[in-house]
């Protein structure tokens, strides 16, 4: 394992003279440019930990992105090392492509695999597709930025045969719903919660039998209690809040789902999306904090982990009507200053590692086998 010195050397490399690190008082680093200030024992537990953001994206921006993956050499040096000084070891991208009629969606996100495939292999030295949990140690150990192919949404699955042919394009996690009803189950803003039907419980028994990861996180609450029923592993919310702190909003779960989630030997992630964390005005990262508090007191620390929803620059850009992001978790080092937040609110060392990714490494590692 890397010493601290040695830590902090390989990680100017890798801000590429953005990051330096002369110390300040008490014991703080100013790093990436001198303008953010982090303790040695946040340095330390991003340094030793698996990073893994389970709703997280390398960018939002989709015309970048779809230079990256069409223009040879577009993802250049400089975007590698912003994503590597990020101290994420691994993304999970999933987003939904708003087709919900089966054959339309099965070729677009075929579509949409293919090309995160091609990318994938392209830059071989800087990413690397999270097949395993071996594959996750291994974008730690070799310093490549881990990509898990997911999908947040379940259309694509025009029969149950469909699961296996995706788990093979790489497909590792798959919500059963996005915000609306699908032939599986129903979405958390459908106007009447009808639950799982018979063939969405016939999906997830394949993707048990597969070993792809049921996600919960825009499921209605029926659909995600009865899914719970269903499954015989472990289960994921990957990007949600707590709905006893946020109760008005649909994209929140309430106490008795995360409970039952838990009992499966799942994991939530926690997001940073300024809505769903609190209902009014002024919404802080202390806010946020809340939610980790929450989940860590009602089924413990191996439950939870990270899902920002969000890349590393934040949603809110030039234009932007409503604010999305939360001051402090809306930059390229936010995991910097939630493991600061943690620290602030007396997680142990082992708490924290815990909630940046080793809870979810433990899930997918049950999951995938």
């Amino acid at each position: 394992m890397l010493n601290r010195r040695n830590f902090l050397k390989q990680a100017a490399i890798a801000g590429g003279a953005l990051l330096a690190a002369p110390m300040v008082n008490r014991g703080h680093y100013a790093l990436f440019g001198g303008t953010r200030r982090y303790s040695k024992r946040t340095i330390e537990l991003i340094e030793e930990s698996v990073v893994m953001d389970m709703l997280g994206l390398l960018t939002l921006d989709w015309p970048k992105l779809s230079r990256w993956v069409n223009l040879p050499g577009a993802f250049n040096e400089a975007e590698y090392r912003k994503l590597l000084s990020s101290g994420i070891t691994v993304f999970h991208p999933a987003v939904d492509l708003n087709v919900s009629e089966p054959e339309q969606a099965f070729v677009a996100t075929r579509d949409w695999f293919q090309s995160w495939n091609e990318f994938l292999s392209n830059y071989p030295q800087q990413l690397i597709r999270i097949d395993s949990t071996e594959d996750v140690l291994r974008a730690k150990r070799e310093r490549r930025i881990g990509v898990i192919l997911g999908f947040q949404n379940a259309a694509h699955f025009r029969t149950v045969d469909d699961v296996c042919t995706f788990y093979q394009m790489g497909q590792r996690i798959s919500q059963l719903t996005y915000n609306e009803p699908n032939r599986i189950g129903t979405g958390c803003v459908s106007q009447r919660d009808t639950g799982l039907t018979e063939y969405g419980a016939q999906v997830i028994r394949a993707m048990n039998e597969t070993g792809m990861a049921v996600d919960l996180s825009h499921s209605s609450d029926c659909t995600c209690e009865d899914a719970i029923e269903v499954s015989r592993k472990p289960v994921l919310i990957t990007h949600a809040n707590c709905k006893a702190l946020n109760p008005g909003h649909p994209r929140c779960k309430p106490d008795r789902i995360i409970r039952k989630m838990a009992a499966t030997g799942g994991v939530m992630g926690i997001t940073s999306i300024r809505r769903f964390v609190r209902g009014q005005e002024p919404t802080t990262i202390e806010d946020v904090l809340d939610h980790f508090d929450h989940v860590a007191k009602l089924v413990g620390v191996e439950h939870l982990g990270l899902g920002s929803d969000n890349d590393l620059d934040g949603r809110d850009r030039k234009g932007t009507r409503r604010r999305m992001d939360v001051s402090g978790l809306n930059h390229p080092q936010r995991v910097y200053d939630l493991t600061e937040g943690l620290i602030r609110r007396r997680y142990t060392n082992r708490s924290i590692r815990m909630i940046l990714g080793g809870s979810f490494l433990r899930a997918l590692r049950e999951i995938w086998g």
